[in-house]
């Protein structure tokens, strides 16, 4: 399972195979559907197939967004059977609701509700058979890329630390680690290969697709004339950097080169991107707030009633922006009133004490994150970007973390590509962590991959991911 790059974002290509298939059997399932409906009334499906091409597709795009909304096209998705019916459920029940808003704004689209009533069982049978047979081709080796790992030490471990998962290997299999004079293996119960022969020869005989290169150090043992054969013959050879970049979408702070960051695609800007993001922020905030802004009320009400009206709704905090420019982030008020009392900055933890009984919940949901509309709109945040921290932990991580001043090239986010890949982050393991998801976004930001990250910022509210 290869993965391309679409306006600079790695995507799995074939989990956009099922977005594709699933959409060409949801307008066939309309069309089924609208079959079923009209089969007792001669004439009936005849007489109006002039208009179910425009609903059938209609109905397909919104429902396979919907779908793409619950998480249900990502390779991450670690769920069993039961989590993956509850958002197929989530997903129909949303297309169905976004459907039926349709209708209201646009009455000529209206169609008999018993059509789409037949087209939604179609439908979900088809896409769970659809999926039950993905999942069962993907899983074979023979659709996988057979990868070959030159090192087996302390750079080759990160693959089999943070690559354990069969969902982490989604797309391709480790034949083995190759095994450099002056590593010491620590790659685990993986193979470890000892090469009797010319690497390009063992890459052809054992049908290699892709050869990553880890090594801990590269200056004396890097191969270059069989590694420059060994794309002669077809294999691709990538660096770890890359690898990871291609296939978990993060940066390894760890292992990347001022070289490598200085030469790499990406990490690019220009007046008509800017110009861009900023109309996409500006609506997608207005959007965003007309609809919550009665949520906002209520959430309002609630506080006040547990901590009387005399008690401050909204939570301003120091934060550092876009070239670490300080800035004061909107929040409704989550924890007690005197939780920092004696000024001191601590990280939100498991079961806070500090966090309020309405408090908890509006974390939990990301309600208290929607008065942040009003930086976007003032600009200094954007609506997809890092998060902001605040300037006495940036100050800390700047000095112990590489390239952690990087993050701030853009402006920090209500969302972000980090809050979809790493849950809450309460220290600077999790920071280290966080920073090499938002590098990826630095580096690969663009409409698109913002535009996916607010599709999959619903499966993180639905569900609760990352939140304290």
């Amino acid at each position: 399972m290869a993965t391309v790059r679409i306006f600079n974002h790695h995507v799995h290509a074939t989990f956009y195979w099922l977005a594709l298939a699933d959409f060409v059997l949801f307008i066939l399932s309309f069309y089924l559907g609208t079959y079923i409906y009209f089969f007792f009334e001669p004439g009936g499906f005849a007489k109006y197939a002039g208009q179910i091409p425009g609903r059938a597709l209609m109905y397909s795009s919104v429902t396979v967004i919907c779908l793409l909304a619950m998480g249900l096209y990502e390779p991450r998705m670690r769920e069993g059977a039961s989590g993956v019916l509850l958002r197929t459920a989530g997903g129909f029940v949303a297309a169905t609701l976004v459907m039926a808003s349709m209708f209201y704004l646009l009455p000529e689209l209206h169609l008999w509700r018993g059509i789409y009533v037949y087209s939604a069982i179609v439908a979900v049978a088809a896409n769970l058979s659809n999926r039950s047979l993905f999942n069962r081709v993907t899983d074979l080796d023979q659709f996988k890329r057979r990868v070959l790992v030159y090192g087996s030490g302390e750079a080759a471990s990160t693959i089999t630390k943070t690559m354990r998962r069969r969902s982490d290997r989604k797309g391709f299999t480790i034949v083995g680690f190759v095994r450099v004079n002056g590593e010491e293996p620590l790659v685990g119960n993986e193979r470890i290969i000892n090469l009797r022969q010319p690497l390009a020869e063992y890459a052809g005989q054992t049908e290699i697709d892709q050869i990553v290169v880890a090594l801990d150090d590269e200056r004396d043992t890097l191969p270059m004339g069989e590694l420059f054969e060994c794309r002669l013959n077809g294999v691709k050879v990538s660096g770890l950097v890359n690898f990871f970049e291609e296939e978990a979408g993060k940066i390894l702070v760890d292992f990347v080169t001022n070289t490598w960051m200085a030469f790499a695609d990406g990490f690019k800007s220009s007046a008509a991107s800017n110009m861009a993001k900023r109309c996409f922020d500006v609506s997608a905030s207005f959007i965003l707030l007309m609809f919550a802004w009665p949520v906002m009320l209520l959430a309002a009400l609630a506080i006040w009633l547990e901590d009387g009206f005399s008690a401050p709704i909204f939570f301003r905090q120091k934060r550092v922006g876009m070239h670490g420019k300080h800035f004061e982030v909107l929040k409704l008020r989550s924890m007690s009133v005197d939780a920092e009392g004696d000024g001191k900055a601590r990280w939100a933890t498991t079961n806070d004490s500090r966090v309020t009984r309405v408090g908890a919940f509006i974390r939990k949901t990301r309600i208290d994150e929607l008065p942040q509309i009003l930086n976007v709109l003032s600009g200094d945040m954007a609506f997809i970007g890092p998060r902001p921290e605040r300037p006495e932990f940036v100050e800390e991580f700047e000095e112990k973390i590489p390239y952690y001043k990087a993050r701030h090239c853009v402006k920090p986010g209500i969302t972000g590509w980090a809050q979809l890949c790493y849950p809450y982050g309460a220290s600077e393991h999790d920071a280290r962590q966080k920073l090499q998801f938002d590098l990826y976004y630095v580096k690969n930001h663009s409409l698109f991959l913002d535009l996916m990250i607010m599709l999959n910022t619903v499966e993180v509210v639905l569900f609760g991911k990352g939140a304290r």
